[in-house]
């Protein structure tokens, strides 16, 4: 039980820093070269890892397995990756974040359909103190939403969701660890794939006319220096190989619903992170959707440090 929340709170350090780290080398990478690279660092800083687990466990992947790892890899990270960084282009990054953020939401059910997890009363005020806190943060009434931007943030948060869920019905057999690094290595393929098409001439110029330059003629190495390696390393080996492998790893422990609650510490945490590394307010609105957010968290996971410490009675 401790160490699913040991794994917990490592992810959302990781996840919560995400943005901010990126702001450092702001404008340097294309945003779907940088998913490229994150993915493939990850994954080669997981390989060593994933295979001693393999080797512990005695398991080998066979053809469906990785086909099952190919699947995860194109859905929570080469489509829903992608998507995302299409909807920053239609609104903005901090929106697109805390919409993601509602990872959470789709989790609890998509969890309760697929790998029968109860739907407890904790999970749901814990639910309801958490929309109303990412509400709180957007103030969708006093800003102009581009309603195509919010509905592609919220495909991209089902899909991650989704690969969430997928992946834990293979972390119990093969482990976190190997979960991740082989999502990780067929997402980065698959993205790598769809940059090679972006520098076709006919393919570039139908994304540039739809009005989306970002995505042709993608680049793959032209950008990096040593000033902004260090960050990169960080966005990769960090929060994609550290705080992934975490989040799957918790997924051992801990049902997927409360794993996912991650994603609802994000937008708390990281407007603070952001004040302390970047000298950014935080109005109003936010400390209170922080507050909601955090009570909302605290719903959910201490009844059920609780229930784990209360004894069993024989009969």
């Amino acid at each position: 039980m401790k160490t699913g929340y040991l794994y917990i709170a490592i992810a959302v350090v990781m996840f919560s820093s995400f943005e901010v780290v990126l702001k450092f080398i702001a404008g340097e990478l294309n945003s779907v070269q940088l998913t490229f690279a994150r993915f493939v660092i990850g994954f080669l800083f997981l390989l060593p890892l994933a295979l001693h687990t393999l080797r512990k466990r005695k398991k080998r992947l066979d053809t469906k397995t990785l086909a099952y790892f190919a699947l995860l890899g194109f859905t929570g990270i080469s489509l829903s990756m992608t998507i995302l960084h299409l909807a920053v282009e239609y609104t903005s990054s901090s929106v697109t974040a805390v919409l993601f953020s509602c990872n959470p939401v789709f989790v609890t059910f998509l969890a309760f359909f697929l790998l029968h997890e109860p739907i407890k009363k904790r999970h749901v005020a814990a639910l309801i103190f958490e929309i109303i806190g990412t509400l709180a943060i957007i103030n969708p009434f006093h800003s102009n939403l581009n309603m195509l931007g919010v509905s592609l943030a919220l495909l991209s948060t089902l899909l991650f969701s989704l690969y969430g869920v997928m992946g834990k019905r293979k972390c119990a057999e093969y482990g976190g660890v190997v979960v991740t690094c082989f999502s990780f290595l067929f997402g980065s393929l698959i993205v790598l794939l769809f940059i090679v098409l972006s520098h076709i001439p006919a393919v570039a110029a139908a994304i540039t006319s739809a009005g989306l330059p970002n995505f042709a003629n993608i680049p793959i190495l032209a950008g990096y220096t040593m000033e902004n390696l260090p960050y990169v390393l960080y966005v990769s080996a960090g929060v994609a190989g550290i705080g992934f492998c975490s989040y799957f790893l918790a997924m051992e422990y801990q049902p997927a619903s409360v794993v996912s609650l991650v994603y609802f510490f994000k937008p708390a945490l990281s407007p603070i992170l952001a004040w302390w590394l970047h000298g950014e307010d935080i109005p109003g609105n936010m400390l209170l959707g922080i507050l909601l957010i955090v009570v909302g968290s605290l719903c959910s996971i201490i009844p059920g440090i609780l229930e784990a410490k209360r004894p069993t009675v024989s009969h």
